[in-house]
This record gives C-alpha cells, sequence and structure tokens, in this order.
C-alpha cells in the first residue's frame, strides 16, 4: 500500500480535509490533554482579565493529536481572529512581512510545521514576538536603509513534531510550551462516538472500542477510521455501526487489533527473517523493505517502540518478544535475554 494511503499514519492523507464540524470550538469541548487545557485556561482568563494578548505558545508532539485544534480554540477562547501560515510557505521575509502586518490587536498567528521556517525568516520574527516590531531592508549595497514598522500586539502559536529541531533563541521566545501526548482507549472511544454522533450514524459501544484500539492512540486515526467504517455500515450494512460491521471494515482495511497495517507487519516481518530480528541499520532496513529510511523514521518506528515491538539500541534496531508473540513465532536463542 502507498504511502499516502496508510489509514494509520498520523500525518494527513494526500488531499484530506478534516470537515470543521469535526473540530472543537472550546476547551470544554475538547477531549483529552487535561493537563493542557487546564493550563491553557488559566492562561487564557488571565490574559483577559488585564486584557492582553497570550503569551506566545509553543505546541509539540506527534502529528495528528490536537495541535492545529487547540490553536483554533485558542482564538476563539480569547475571542479574535485566527491566522494560519506554515514554516515551508515562509520562503522569503517578505512573505512573514504581509502575514503581520495583515494582524488585528490580539490576533493569533498560527504557523504549522514551524521547525521548517528557513534561519533568515526567524531573525525577521524574534523582533517580531519580542516588541511587536518588523525590521525591513530596503535598497542593496550603499543605498540599504533599515525601517521599523510597529506591528500590534498578537499571539504567536507554533506547532511542531519535532520540537529539538527549534534553535534555541525561537524556543526560548515562547512563554508557554505544552507537549501532547497518546490519547486512551478510553478517549479515543468516546472521540469516535462523537465523531459518529456528528456523522448522524448511530455507533454501539462495543464499535467505538474496535476503533479506538486500532487508532495508535490518535484522534486524527480515529476519525479517519469512523468515517471508513460508515461507509461500510451504510453500504454494505444497515446503516447501524455495531461491532460486527466495524471489524469487517477494519479488517478490510487492513488495520488489525493493535493498530497495525501491512506495512508495519512487513517492516517487523523483515527483521525477523532477514536479519534474525537484529539489531540491524535502519538503512538496511529501509533498503530491504523498499522504504526511505526518515519514513521508517518518522512514520513507523515511533508507535512500534510505543507498544515495545521495537527497540533502537547502540548497535541497530531490534525487535523485541512480543514481535514473536504477535506473530506466533518462537524466539531465537540469541534474543532470549531481550
Amino acid at each position: 500500500m502507498p504511502e499516502e494511503e496508510r489509514f494509520v499514519q498520523q500525518a494527513p492523507l494526500v488531499g484530506e480535509h478534516e470537515e470543521p464540524s469535526l473540530r472543537p470550538q472550546l476547551l470544554s469541548q475538547y477531549i483529552g490533554q487535561e493537563g493542557i487545557k487546564q493550563n491553557l485556561s488559566i492562561f487564557i482568563n488571565a490574559a483577559k482579565l488585564r486584557e492582553e494578548p497570550l503569551d506566545h505558545v509553543l505546541l509539540y508532539g506527534p502529528p495528528g493529536l490536537g495541535k492545529t485544534t487547540l490553536a483554533s480554540i485558542i482564538a476563539n477562547e480569547m475571542g479574535v481572529q485566527l491566522r494560519t501560515t506554515s514554516g515551508p510557505a515562509l520562503e522569503k521575509s517578505g512573505d512573514l512581512a504581509a502575514v503581520l502586518t495583515s494582524l488585528q490587536p490580539g490576533d493569533v498567528l498560527f504557523i504549522d510545521e514551524i521547525h521548517r521556517l528557513p534561519r533568515a525568516i526567524e531573525e525577521v520574527l524574534y523582533p517580531a514576538m519580542e516588541d511587536f516590531c518588523l525590521d525591513i531592508i530596503i535598497g542593496k549595497d550603499e543605498t540599504a536603509r533599515s525601517i521599523r514598522l510597529d506591528l500590534p500586539p498578537f499571539t504567536l502559536v507554533g506547532a511542531t513534531t519535532r520540537a529539538g529541531s527549534l534553535s534555541a533563541p525561537l524556543r526560548d521566545r515562547f512563554g508557554v510550551t505544552e507537549r501532547l501526548d497518546y490519547y486512551t482507549f478510553a478517549e479515543l472511544a468516546y472521540i469516535a462516538k462523537r465523531t459518529a454522533e456528528l456523522f448522524d450514524i448511530e455507533m454501539e459501544e462495543a464499535a467505538a472500542e474496535q476503533i479506538a484500539r486500532r487508532s495508535r492512540g490518535t484522534p486524527r486515526i480515529t476519525n479517519r477510521l469512523v468515517k471508513r467504517v460508515r461507509d461500510f455500515a451504510q453500504v454494505i450494512g444497515n446503516g447501524h455501526i455495531d461491532a460486527a460491521i466495524a471489524n469487517q471494515a477494519l479488517d478490510a482495511l487492513n488495520v488489525d487489533e493493535l493498530g497495525l497495517d501491512a506495512i508495519d507487519r512487513r517492516l517487523l516481518l523483515g527483521m525477523i527473517e532477514k536479519f534474525r530480528g537484529g539489531p540491524v541499520g535502519l538503512d538496511t532496513i529501509a533498503a530491504a523493505i523498499g522504504e526511505e529510511s526518515p519514513t521508517i523514521e518518522e512514520m513507523y518506528e515511533p508507535y512500534l517502540m510505543q507498544i515495545g515491538f521495537l527497540q533502537r539500541t547502540p548497535r541497530g534496531r531490534m525487535v523485541t518478544p512480543a514481535v514473536y508473540s504477535y506473530f506466533k513465532m518462537e524466539v531465537p536463542q540469541h534474543d532470549r535475554h531481550v
């Protein structure tokens, strides 16, 4: 199955757009991330009492956990407009200047994938974040001169899956830094039920639990699977999602009860059959299964490590005994100590 068609990948699929109706609008409607919600509620209320913009916020964590949704909620709770862009879209300082000068007082500027900002853009952003001003160079060589433009106070919300890739000067300018964690089965089941209700289709609790178990701790995957299970229920079922139709749909999508798909299984089996479970280097694994190393490292490994199927060691990647149990295979003698 091509990478862009993996139903359990956490990044958006090619051409995928989440319906606005699925996004909660307020903190009280947001499911999960209780610690972050409590902190943001206090920070937002304090900023509103002082009639000041909220301090700049950095949200980081795996994709699909709700960073964009939280940015929208922050704007809604503050009663201001949300302006959205991304790191790769800001190629030159003029792009950033155009965005910043269009802001109204108190607006929230959301920059997704902020770790991908070019360094030159970062340097333009520093005075904008600290002093709400913009230094622009006009002309070239001897005629070059700097003009400082005042900006209205605003809140920058940055989102990243790689907080460690942010430069220290940029990271230190965020007053609020929050990490989003994977969701529990109970939270994902609640999200599945809520999504089904918004789609005006009935879903049994057992079906919601089946979807939650196969969602890899990620709400984006939960919503994606609910959509596809709904298709099965409406076409080959009676329009009602029960455990049987949910299992049939999820099995047809090659998503098993642990949330693993055909590519995950191919990776794990490849390590067992070709390299006796490891240790083996990342590039070697990539060549063996026909995938790129960054794809394996960013899209496959985090979840496999989270469920205890994969280990990173100084000598390379290794599968754990749990993988042999999953495939109903005997652990090789040299791996029994793992």
